[in-house]
């Protein structure tokens, strides 16, 4: 039996996914994107799942892109209900690079609602890539109902994804500014600021929506 130099750098790669340096776990990781091989794309998610490094993360995901959809959606897709939080994380950050509008079933109110911070940023990330033209209000609605949870970069990345959904978003940012929550409310009338000022910072815009909110002013806030 003939062995190729084909199936000899299919072996290296491979193996190398599994070393131990991350250098060398980069350098495969590179090689199976640059020279792209059916054969490296389920060891490309499973390493998704486990790798500890956030430059090897990406360029596995980046690796993941260079293959056909075909191949790679059915496999991601079993990832986002893994049970390993970085396994879900990862398949919706790597969906959200693919871009392929098939994988938008699986974004569902239980994915973008995931008690991991983590991967209900990459949801809210993939949700807006993936969002099918007429369902951007919907998802609003639903991305709206995440308000005030989390730290300063979770609530962030809340309000980038409702904000890149544009004006469509306005009905379900001004229903959250009337929430019972303040938290919810002060995080929504800040995102519903940098909506309409693209200019405002989100740090400024916290500060001032929480004195509005103190103040109990929230129903006038932005008319």
């Amino acid at each position: 039996m003939t062995i190729t130099r084909q199936d000899t750098e299919a072996v290296r790669v491979l193996h190398g996914l599994e070393d131990d340096r991350p250098s060398v776990r980069l350098r495969a990781a590179l090689a199976g994107g640059s020279a792209p091989d059916p054969r490296f794309v389920g060891k490309l998610v499973e390493r998704c799942a486990i790798e500890p490094e956030f430059f090897v993360r990406d360029m596995l995901t980046w690796a993941l892109t260079r293959h056909p959809a075909s191949l790679t959606l059915p496999v991601l897709l079993r990832e986002v209900r893994s049970e390993r939080t970085q396994a879900r994380s990862q398949a919706l950050h790597t969906l959200s690079k693919i871009g392929n509008r098939r994988a938008w079933p699986a974004i569902t109110r239980t994915v973008l609602s995931d008690a991991d911070d983590e991967v209900a940023r990459s949801a809210w990330r993939a949700a807006v890539v993936l969002v099918p033209e007429g369902e951007e209000a919907a998802l609003a609605t639903v991305l709206a109902t995440q308000f005030g949870r989390g730290g300063r970069e979770t609530r962030l990345s809340l309000s980038r994804a409702l904000i890149a959904l544009g004006d469509v978003a306005e009905p379900a940012l001004r229903t959250a500014t009337t929430a019972p929550d303040p938290r919810m409310r002060a995080h929504a009338l800040a995102t519903r600021r940098m909506l309409r000022d693209p200019d405002a910072g989100f740090d400024f815009a916290i500060e001032e929506a929480k004195r509005v909110v103190a103040l109990g002013a929230s129903g006038q806030a932005g008319g």
